[in-house]
């Protein structure tokens, strides 16, 4: 889970802290003047600093500083994508998770469908958040939704899964047609397979309870 800048400070120590505060003044001064060159010939000093995130903040705050580095910086869909496309595994991981909270719109797709083209399951849990969750096609989200169960990641990480999967009937078919292959192959079914199924259920959870009729009310001659 990212964290925000209260808690980092509240877990860094000085040093950090301090490269922490640099790199996000660097970030928000990017964010306003166009320090870049357009054909990107300058790389800005704060994507520098987004690769070093773990080394001078630690491993297991560098998703987190990543983030907020991007929506700092307001990171525009070339600084977004240059960072996936040059990033190790780890980088293009904090990309993926920050995508919805950048004013891109739908134009950073192309990092998801490529993330859910990999096998390394970090990349694919990472890819199936809330950017995909709104901008993913039917088509799409409904095969990313079979790759979680395909490379075991769980189908807990699929946001808005039970919104996007209630009556789906294509949905339906293709799980049951997974399901139906693995058995064949004498290949386990992934338990999560049966939990994204019952979603693709078209009624409602909770059905109305039947309405009670009112009783009459009594008249002077009962």
């Amino acid at each position: 889970m990212l964290k925000t800048r209260k808690e980092l400070d509240a877990e860094l120590d000085a040093p950090a802290r301090a490269w922490l505060d640099t790199a996000l003044t660097e970030a928000a001064h990017h964010a306003t003047a166009d320090e870049a060159a357009a054909d990107g010939t300058v790389t800005p000093a704060w994507e520098l600093r987004f690769a070093a995130a773990g080394r001078h903040c630690g491993q297991q705050h560098a998703d987190s500083v990543r983030s907020l580095l991007l929506v700092e910086a307001r990171a525009p869909l070339p600084s977004v994508t240059r960072l996936y496309e040059q990033g190790t595994a780890a980088e293009r991981r904090a990309v993926l998770l920050t995508l919805d909270r950048l004013d891109l719109g739908a134009t950073a797709l192309p990092l998801v469908e490529d993330a859910l083209r990999t096998n390394d399951t970090r990349l694919v849990a990472a890819a199936v958040g809330p950017y995909a969750a709104a901008h993913l096609p039917p088509h799409a989200w409904r095969h990313a939704v079979l790759k979680c169960l395909f490379t075991g990641v769980p189908v807990d990480a699929v946001a808005r899964l039970g919104e996007r999967a209630h009556g789906d009937a294509e949905l339906a078919r293709m799980l049951a047609d997974f399901a139906a292959e693995r058995t064949a192959a004498g290949r386990e079914v992934p338990p999560g397979l049966r939990t994204v199924l019952a979603l693709t259920d078209p009624a409602p959870e909770h059905a109305p309870a039947p309405e009670r009729a009112t009783p009459a009310a009594p008249t002077e001659e009962s």
